[in-house]
């Protein structure tokens, strides 16, 4: 009993730590979506938004399921929670297998989710701050190179663009100067006109997905012990939560067999 109860208790406290950061996510989903004046984008891959809304409904429901599942001793509840647990770890798995499997693939539909972001650019303020923060977080510009951004109507570098950036990249492209004191945030204007020797001094001219890619090779420990740690944490809780509605039933077969003893006894009489 003293093992069954530990491993109730080390159950509950697990999804609730997760429910409370669900519940995180959801209010800053929530927060986010209403903020926006006009949701142009609407996808859940290029809106940060709905993707944190997407996240924390999710996890909400599932910790739910585990939390009370297992204070409760809700055979129900259990049952749910070890079944969508146990699909989603399926998911992963497979996912990470078609995605090793499939790289190349993945790269090139990665690639175009980028350039489809940098398209929409200015339609969404979330957006706009999680590509400013990847360019300036790899000192990067664009997604093969700083020419992407000629794909947004805002930077687009043609004759007939009247937009005051034309010809430019975002900010978050600029090199900063050693003795810089005061940013200046015109930086990346007319830079598409200008010569590459010259561009280097002024803006990142690498793209993005190659410096993803190769910061992930270059920290392939980290991220794949982070996903093994997530996947063990997942696993773990399966276990758990699978041990607990064994001894739920158990005890539950047990109280049937007891009420059925009387009855017989009577019924022989």
């Amino acid at each position: 009993m003293r093992t069954y109860k530990g491993i109730k208790y080390i159950l509950f406290v697990c999804c609730y730590i997760f429910w409370v950061a669900s519940g995180v996510l959801l209010a800053v989903g929530i927060y986010a979506k209403l903020a926006k004046e006009n949701d142009v984008v609407d996808t859940l891959t290029t809106d940060p938004a709905l993707l944190l809304l997407t996240v924390g409904s999710l996890m909400f429901v599932i910790t739910f399921l585990g939390c009370f599942g297992a204070l409760r001793d809700s055979a129900i509840l259990l049952k749910m929670f070890l079944g969508i647990l146990l699909v989603i770890v399926l998911l992963q798995i497979a996912a990470a297998v078609l995605g090793f499997l499939f790289s190349d693939m993945v790269l090139d539909r990665t690639e175009q989710l980028m350039k489809k972001a940098i398209v929409l650019y200015r339609e969404d303020m979330d957006l706009e701050n999680v590509i400013d923060f990847v360019q300036k977080k790899f000192l990067c510009c664009g997604v093969d190179g700083y020419s992407d951004w000629s794909q947004n109507v805002y930077f687009n570098c043609s004759e007939k663009n009247p937009s005051l950036e034309a010809c430019g990249v975002p900010f978050s492209c600029c090199v900063r100067q050693p003795n810089e004191t005061v940013f200046n945030s015109m930086c990346g204007y007319e830079t598409q006109r200008r010569r590459e020797s010259v561009l280097s001094e002024r803006i990142y001219t690498n793209g993005c997905l190659d410096k993803i890619v190769l910061w992930g090779k270059q920290n392939l420990l980290l991220v794949g012990g982070m996903s093994i740690s997530l996947l063990c944490l997942e696993i773990c809780m399966i276990a758990m939560a699978a041990v607990q509605l064994g001894q739920i039933q158990k005890v539950q077969l047990k109280k049937k067999k007891a009420s059925g003893r009387p009855q017989k006894d009577r019924n022989y009489y």
